[in-house]
């Protein structure tokens, strides 16, 4: 009986996020990966694959990140993950803080914007997801963030 692909969950918010998250793609050869974005027209951007978009928001505005957290439970447990790969947002360190709980693997990736100091959210996945990386050598730390190379 063959194993079963590995489920990853590969979350990102719109723009320079997706478009980093996009170019990992190559890594998941041969596994069941589903996609979340905030834009639904981005499902054209991986056909044939699950994809799930969820409201966009900030942790500014409370009302609508609780509707995002929701959001973000909901897909988690639609795709049960086995990993789950972000290269940023706020709402994507919801979906690592999930994905944990029911133990998945985790990875963020922050965004190559990020070019002096990490983001808000990227500082936050340092104490939650499994591996956080930066893609600057010069805010690679010891024991995290680490720099394993850049996406773009």
């Amino acid at each position: 009986m063959a194993a079963r692909p590995i489920r990853v969950l590969a979350i990102a918010s719109g723009g320079g996020h997706w478009v980093q998250l996009l170019r990992l793609r190559p890594a998941w050869d041969g596994c069941d990966v589903a996609y979340a974005t905030v834009h639904a027209d981005s499902a054209a951007d991986v056909p044939g694959a699950r994809f799930f978009s969820f409201r966009d928001a900030s942790r500014k505005n409370k009302a609508a990140f609780a509707v995002v957290a929701l959001q973000l439970l909901r897909i988690v447990t639609a795709v049960r993950p086995d990993v789950v790969v972000t290269t940023g947002s706020a709402p994507a360190l919801l979906a690592i803080l999930y994905g944990r709980l029911l133990g998945a693997r985790t990875l963020w990736i922050d965004s190559i914007a990020n070019s002096e100091v990490m983001s808000s959210s990227g500082l936050r996945a340092r104490r939650i997801a499994h591996q956080t990386l930066t893609q600057w050598p010069e805010l690679a730390a010891d024991p995290v963030p680490r720099y394993w190379g850049a996406v773009l």
